[in-house]
């Protein structure tokens, strides 16, 4: 009896709002999405397997920085460890990059926690070496007032098709970019 009430709330706080919003909006947090090891009940192996399968999650101070990026702490509202997120994205060539090792060939949702001055951004993400044709949306989602970083931490995703094995993604401020935003974190997670 007290493990059916247990599975019945476990279900019920996984279930959350069905709305599909399509790619690169604002999504699940890494605690929402990876809070539990355990798997929902499934009736199909195949979703069962990819529910015990644990998803990276990465603190953007822990990429590979190039082209200007750095490290800094000194807006409040970072998850990241210490509070330390990457800046300097804001100059065509800045970059950083992910290897993601241990996933399985198919499409994910690449999430991108970053934060922004009240105004909309954008980058290109690149999959193993192939840029991907839609940028990656860092819009002012809820309208942070202009130039207030500590309010202006946002969260988006986009589609991503990833190989067996070893992965690099990364996210460029190429040109035609507005990468006015600083780097928090980037996780991973199946489709929904």
């Amino acid at each position: 009896m007290v493990a059916a009430v247990v599975i019945g709330i476990g279900i019920a706080m996984i279930s959350g709002d069905d709305d599909d919003k399509g790619g690169n909006e604002a999504g699940p947090s890494p605690t929402a999405t990876q809070e539990t090891g355990e798997p929902s009940p499934s009736s199909s192996e195949e979703d069962k397997d990819k529910d015990e399968v644990k998803l990276p999650t990465v603190d953007a101070k822990a990429l590979r920085l190039d082209g200007g990026a750095t490290l800094a702490s000194e807006f409040k509202g970072a998850k990241a460890d210490g509070g330390v997120y990457v800046t300097g994205f804001n100059q065509v060539g800045s970059k950083v990059t992910w290897t993601v090792n241990g996933v399985k060939a198919g499409s994910y949702r690449f999430y991108v926690q970053y934060g922004i001055p009240g105004e909309d951004a954008d980058a290109t993400i690149v999959v193993n070496g192939k840029p991907e044709s839609r940028p990656l949306n860092m819009q002012n989602f809820g309208n942070t007032p202009k130039g207030d970083w500590e309010k202006g931490w946002k969260e988006t995703w986009a589609n991503v098709n990833l190989n067996d094995g070893t992965n690099t993604i990364e996210l460029v401020c190429a040109e035609g970019n507005k990468c006015n935003a600083v780097l928090d974190q980037f996780w991973l997670a199946n489709p929904e």
